[in-house]
């Protein structure tokens, strides 16, 4: 049966309520027993659960170049896919201590085509002094570091990013004329603290880091790092690959590493060298014959490197990681069924008369209305909720073994995506019942809905508009919903596409369904007023 408002047209009236028992949960019951017999709403509510579910199902069905299960992406300590790849000088160093050098350049190559290079530097290229965990790709760190074009930094633990004192340039060392620039990192106990000096004799801090578990042997030493660079702007950028070259002055350690390491500089003798990880998302790889290596300068090393020590954002389109919001596609076809089932819902009583046995049934319209909205909102929560929760991890297991690497988020997020679906689709469906008993018409209730909630996305998403037409639709309009079901997090360290495509939106997830139910609600207000004021 093709499920219209026509099909839905034999709602019945709302079985009388006996006096003295008016109460709000008996007008519950009499219309929640009206919308379980009408076949055509039960089958449309149905009908929405298996469209989430089966356009899902679609949309992961693509097996990826080369096929096979791919391996998963490497987890941080926040419990969130990351980026953990590096040219890595280091030693592994017992207890507290210092390592101090100075940066004399950093350089880049980015890559022309598959085999040539042209000069340039990522914004985000990075060389500095790290303390690790292990050499567990997505094990805990603290760093401090200077970058191509945003100054010295210090981070940790892939999410944190601080930026150096007030003054500090935001020139690289190559071109700011050659002068090099120190760096310190000094660790006690969990506590990891990089400072920052233009002489090496006057030091400032960048900022601390508290890695809660450090290993006592932790893997010290020198890295570098670089993303891809970026061509073109907005939803047109594209993403190249990228390589840092840094050149270090003398390592010096201080503290117990000074006794227990010594002062080494030959691979094997102290100093070793390894590439840690594999990129994903937007970090870098290496162009042309370029490959990750330290080599000896005088008394301090020229290590050249690429990848990104980063949250996985997701990646530009062509990249393969797959998000969350991936496996909800399906959201949109069973809103839009809700709809309709929410819109006939009301609108049928009026057209067929038989609002006003209701009504005559049913002491308080009100009350009738705000049970019609327990009754279509409950429902419509139960079928996103049940949607998504089998469709994300399902999802998930899907993409990997059909060779896609699946952005991994923190169970926190799941949770708040998989409930904020069944949100979304509650709130859209009051949305639907508000607007449909105002204007009692069930094709234009429909195009009003749909055109307010779908339109402006496909719109935003589809890069028909400039980007600031795209954010203020998605800032304005019921679409906003659809932030609920962001599982990515926009980072200033990490340049990507930010936008809906992306699994982006200009609000925050709950700020953005409160705009929908701001409207919901603004709708619902409405309706109350014509329904007590109005004669069926």
């Amino acid at each position: 049966m093709t499920m219209t408002p026509e099909t839905l047209s034999s709602a019945p009236a709302a079985p009388p309520v006996r006096r003295g028992g008016s109460g709000f949960g008996r007008v519950l019951h009499a219309e929640w027993t009206k919308f379980r017999t009408v076949r055509g709403w039960v089958l449309g509510t149905f009908g929405a659960l298996v469209a989430v579910c089966l356009v899902g199902l679609l949309a992961t069905a693509q097996t990826a170049q080369g096929g096979g299960r791919t391996a998963g992406l490497p987890v941080g300590p926040g419990g969130g896919a990351v980026n953990d790849s590096f040219s890595f000088l280091h030693q592994p160093l017992k207890g507290d201590g210092t390592l101090t050098v100075p940066v004399t350049s950093l350089t880049g190559r980015i890559a022309t085509t598959p085999t040539a290079d042209r000069p340039g530097l990522a914004p985000w290229a990075k060389a500095g002094i790290i303390v690790k965990d292990s050499l567990t790709p997505g094990s805990s760190y603290a760093a401090v570091m200077v970058t191509g074009e945003h100054g010295v930094r210090m981070q940790d633990d892939f999410t944190h990013d601080t930026a150096g004192p007030q003054g500090t340039s935001a020139a690289s060392p190559a071109s700011a004329g050659g002068a090099p620039r120190w760096l310190r990192l000094k660790r006690a106990g969990d506590t990891v603290t990089g400072y920052r000096s233009t002489d090496g004799r006057t030091w400032s801090e960048v900022g601390t880091a508290r890695l809660s578990g450090l290993a006592e042997t932790a893997q010290v030493g020198l890295f570098v790092t670089s993303p891809s660079a970026t061509e073109g702007t907005g939803t047109g950028t594209g993403f190249v690959p990228a390589v840092a070259i840094a050149v270090f002055g003398a390592p010096v350690l201080g503290g117990q590493w000074r006794g227990e390491a010594g002062q080494h500089r030959q691979e094997g003798d102290g100093w070793q060298h390894r590439q840690v990880g594999d990129g994903a998302g937007t970090s870098g790889s290496y162009t042309g014959a370029t490959k990750p290596q330290a080599v000896a300068v005088g008394a301090g090393y020229r290590i050249t490197g690429a990848g990104d020590i980063a949250p996985v954002v997701g990646g530009p389109a062509g990249s393969g990681v797959r998000i969350v919001s991936n496996f909800l596609v399906g959201a949109f076809a069973g809103l839009i069924m809700l709809v309709v089932v929410a819109t006939g819902y009301t609108t049928v009583e009026y057209r067929r008369g038989l609002i006003g046995v209701t009504f005559a049934a049913t002491p308080g319209r009100r009350r009738v209305l705000g049970a019609k909205a327990v009754v279509v909102g409950g429902t419509a929560f139960l079928v996103g909720t049940v949607a998504a929760a089998v469709m994300v991890p399902f999802g998930a297991a899907r993409s990997a073994a059909g060779g896609f690497p699946v952005l991994t988020v923190p169970t926190a997020t799941e949770l708040r995506v998989i409930l904020g679906t069944g949100l979304l689709l509650a709130a859209a469906s009051v949305l639907a019942l508000a607007v449909g008993a105002i204007l009692r018409r069930s094709a234009v209730t429909i195009t009003v809905v749909v055109a307010g909630l779908v339109l402006p996305y496909l719109l935003a998403s589809a890069s028909l508009l400039p980007q600031e037409a795209s954010d203020w639709l998605l800032t304005v309009t019921p679409a906003a919903g659809f932030a609920i079901q962001q599982s990515v997090e926009h980072y200033d360290q990490v340049v990507t596409v930010y936008s809906p495509m992306h699994g982006y939106f200009p609000l925050p997830p709950w700020a953005g369904l409160g705009v929908l139910c701001a409207y919901a609600a603004a709708a619902f207000g409405v309706a109350l007023v014509r329904v007590h004021r109005r004669d069926a």
